[in-house]
């Protein structure tokens, strides 16, 4: 487990690719365990959030990972499938967990805004992380990664903002 970690760690420092993470359905089921978990806790954690924000998040992730694959079945690429989308799942759940205690931590220590910048740079390099996957699983270039990984944040801000969660309301 701690050999998945430093991977997803390598992979988000744009050390390595999704080809470093071994192809198993199992790290691809733990991988995605940890970033449901991730969206629950940062659900439970985050003020304002309710249910409703976890269940579209999640949905809206869903079709980043169906967009993703698209990508890769498009340009051929159906082997590296399992092990990039094991990657993606990963340092999703790394960045979401990163994302939290920037949220609890920073907000706690500096204030709302050094937390809300905090978690602003971590949202765009996790932009960054996954035209990196995306392209290190289809060998073209990391600008084309980004462009791609630009356009499905897109359509998952879109989403996210067409479904809007109510806010919690809070007596």
């Amino acid at each position: 487990m701690l050999a998945l970690f430093e991977t997803l760690f390598d992979i988000i420092r744009l050390k390595k690719g999704p080809d470093a993470i071994p192809y198993s359905w199992a790290l691809c089921l733990i991988a995605m365990t940890l970033w449901l978990a991730s969206g629950l806790v940062a659900t439970i954690l985050t003020d304002g959030m309710t249910d409703q924000h976890f269940l579209v998040g999640t949905f809206t992730g869903v079709v980043a990972l169906a967009c993703y694959a698209g990508i890769l079945v498009t340009d051929g690429r159906i082997p590296r499938l399992l092990q990039t989308m094991t990657a993606i799942l990963g340092c999703g759940a790394v960045i979401n967990f990163l994302l939290i205690a920037a949220d609890v931590f920073l907000s706690a220590f500096l204030g709302a805004r050094i937390s809300g910048l905090a978690a602003l740079l971590l949202l765009l390099w996790s932009i960054v992380v996954k035209g990196h996957i995306i392209s290190r699983a289809i060998d073209r270039k990391l600008l084309a990664g980004i462009v791609a990984a630009t356009a499905v944040f897109a359509l998952q801000l879109y989403l996210y903002l067409l479904l809007k969660p109510a806010a919690a309301v809070t007596a």
